[in-house]
C-alpha cells in the first residue's frame, strides 16, 4: 500500500483505532469519546509503521504529549521491508536533563523484554504521586493561563496579571501563567507548536483541566487547540461574559448578558462530526431540509432578535424613569471606573446603603441609585454603573447600552481610580478611552483618587493636584468632606448654567 498504519491499542489490549496515513505521516483523529480521568494520562498508546529509518520524530512526541498518549512507538522496516526495530518513548512526570519525555532503547519486536502495561502503570503511579488525585477533583476549575503577545512584554505582564484577577473573579484556581512573545501569531495555534507541547506537559503534571487564553480567539483557533489538547479552551472575553451571567441579578442585567452571550457564541457554533450535520426535510420535501447546523443559527439569530425587542421594552421603562425625575429637577451624579476601584464601597459609605461590594473584579454588576442629601439641602440621586476593563467584548458594551444610558442623564461624572494599584495610570486611559467611545466627554467630570491610606501620603497629594481631582478612602466617611464640598460646588455650577 505504501502506506503507513498506525493503532491505537487500549491498556487492555482492545484496538481502539486502526488509522492508515500517507507514505510520510498518520494523523491521529479526534479522540473526544476517550476522555481522560482527572488529567492523568488518556490510557491509550498508538504503534505505527514508519518507513523512515529514525524512529520516534518530533511529531510523534507531540502528538504523545497533546493527546496524553500512554506510550508512543513506531516500527521501522529494514531493506526488505519486514520489521526491523521497534521505537518507543513515553513522557516523564518531571524534567530530565531538560527533556519532558524519555527514548527506550529499539529492539526487534520479537526480543522485546519490557512488560508494556507495567511500564505504563508505574509512569500512571509517578504522575499520581506528584500530583495526588484529591487535589484535581474537587469540583473547581483548575487552569492553566496563557498569553501570545507580538508587541510589549511588561504589557503582556500587566495585562496577564489583570487575567489572574479576572479568574479568581470566577473561582477558576490558577495554577500557572505561561507568556510567549513571537514576531507573529500563529494562524492556527495563536502560539508556537513546540510552546503547545510544552503547555501540555505542564498540564499533565499539574492537573489542569482548562486553558485561559489573554487573547481572543477565532473559532477555528479554539477548535484547533481543542483538537490538539484535548482540554477545554476559552478565552479573555468568554470569561468576562461568564462572571457577568454568574453576577447578573435584575431581569435587565440578564437580558443583556444572555444577549452577549449568544452574539459571541454564534460565529465559534460548528460540529465536529457529519453525523450532527443531518437532513430534516419532511415527506415530500423538494431538495435537502435544513442541516442541524443552520437549525442552531437561526434559533439563535430568532433569540437575538426576541431579545432586542424585551430590552427595548426595559429601556422604555427606564426612560420613562429618568423622565419623572427630569421634571423633579433633581440632579444626576453617576460613579464610573475601572472594574473593583471602589466606586459601590463610596456608594456605600455616601448613602449608608448595602449594596454588595467585594474586592473582586465585576463584583457589582446591575445599576444602582440612591437618594444623597448635601448639608445646603441640595438633594441629588447617585448611581453606581457597571466597571469598565481593558479589552471590553464590543458585543458586551452593546448589550449594555441601556444601562449606559444612565451616563447620558448625568450633571456629574465622578471617576473613581484605585490609586493603590500599580497600573492606575492605564487604568485612567482605559476609562477615558472607553467614555470618549460613549460620547459622554462633554459632562464634566471629577477624578476620585480612592484608596489613599494604602499609599504614601505626600505621592497621593502631588497625584491629586496634578490631576484636579479629589483624594478619599471610600470605607472611611471622615475622608469624605473634601469630595462632597467639591462635588456641591461643582453641582450648583452646573445648575445655574442650565
Amino acid at each position: 500500500m505504501n502506506r503507513q498504519i498506525g493503532l491505537l491499542i487500549h491498556r487492555s489490549g482492545v484496538i481502539a483505532k486502526v488509522v492508515v496515513g500517507d507514505y510520510d505521516r498518520i494523523v491521529i483523529p479526534a479522540l473526544s469519546e476517550v476522555g481522560t480521568g482527572g488529567g492523568r494520562l488518556r490510557g491509550l498508546r498508538c504503534v505505527h509503521t514508519s518507513f523512515r529509518k529514525g524512529g520516534v520524530n518530533e511529531e510523534d512526541i507531540m502528538d504523545m504529549a497533546c493527546l496524553r498518549l500512554d506510550l508512543m512507538a513506531v516500527l521501522t522496516l529494514d531493506d526488505d521491508s519486514l520489521p526491523a526495530l521497534l521505537h518507543g518513548a513515553h513522557l516523564l512526570p518531571q524534567q530530565v536533563d531538560g527533556r519532558d519525555w524519555q527514548e527506550l532503547e529499539p529492539v526487534h519486536p520479537a526480543n522485546q523484554r519490557i512488560s508494556c502495561i507495567e511500564l505504563i502503570e508505574s509512569l500512571e503511579s509517578e504522575f499520581v504521586r506528584s500530583r495526588p488525585i484529591k487535589e484535581v477533583d474537587k469540583g473547581r476549575d483548575r487552569a492553566l493561563l496563557v498569553s501570545v503577545t507580538t508587541g510589549s512584554l511588561t504589557y503582556a505582564e500587566d495585562s496577564m496579571a489583570e487575567l489572574v484577577e479576572l479568574a479568581k473573579s470566577a473561582g477558576v484556581e490558577v495554577l500557572g501563567q505561561i507568556i510567549q512573545r513571537r514576531k507573529q501569531m500563529h494562524p492556527r495555534f495563536i502560539l508556537g507548536r513546540g510552546k503547545l507541547m510544552e503547555i501540555m506537559l505542564t498540564s499533565l503534571r499539574l492537573g489542569v483541566n482548562l486553558l485561559l487564553f489573554d487573547q481572543e480567539l477565532s473559532p477555528s483557533q479554539i477548535r484547533s487547540v481543542t483538537d490538539h489538547t484535548d482540554l477545554r479552551v476559552i478565552d479573555r472575553t468568554q470569561l468576562i461574559l461568564d462572571i457577568f451571567a454568574s453576577r447578573a441579578r435584575s431581569r435587565e442585567g440578564k437580558l443583556q448578558i444572555e444577549m452577549a452571550q449568544l452574539k459571541y457564541m454564534l460565529p465559534k457554533l460548528t460540529t465536529r462530526d457529519d453525523a450532527l450535520s443531518r437532513l430534516t426535510g419532511g415527506i415530500g420535501a423538494r431538495g435537502p431540509g435544513e442541516t442541524r447546523l443552520e437549525i442552531d443559527k437561526r434559533r439563535i439569530n430568532d433569540r437575538i432578535a426576541r431579545l432586542g425587542k424585551e430590552l427595548k421594552a426595559v429601556g422604555k421603562q427606564r426612560y420613562h424613569r429618568r423622565n419623572r425625575r427630569r421634571k423633579r429637577d433633581v440632579p444626576v451624579i453617576s460613579l464610573v471606573g475601572y472594574t473593583n476601584a471602589g466606586k459601590s464601597t463610596l456608594l456605600n459609605t455616601l448613602t449608608k446603603s448595602e449594596i454588595k461590594a467585594e474586592d473582586l473584579l465585576f463584583a457589582t454588576l446591575d445599576p444602582t441609585s440612591r437618594r444623597l442629601r448635601f448639608p445646603q439641602d441640595l438633594e441629588v440621586i447617585i448611581t453606581d454603573t457597571v466597571g469598565f476593563i481593558r479589552n471590553l467584548p464590543a458585543d458586551l458594551l452593546k448589550a449594555f447600552e441601556s444601562t449606559l444610558e444612565e451616563l447620558f442623564e448625568a450633571d456629574l461624572l465622578l471617576h473613581v481610580v484605585d490609586v493603590s494599584n500599580p497600573q492606575w495610570q492605564q487604568q485612567v486611559e482605559v476609562v477615558e478611552a472607553l467614555l470618549h467611545e460613549l460620547n459622554l466627554d462633554d459632562i464634566p467630570c471629577l477624578m476620585v483618587f480612592n484608596k489613599i491610606d494604602r499609599v504614601d501620603s505626600e505621592q497621593v497629594h502631588k497625584k491629586v493636584d496634578q490631576a484636579g481631582g479629589v483624594g478619599i478612602s471610600a470605607l472611611n466617611a471622615a475622608t469624605l468632606s473634601p469630595l462632597l464640598e467639591t462635588v456641591e460646588s461643582l453641582l450648583q455650577k452646573s445648575l445655574q448654567v442650565r
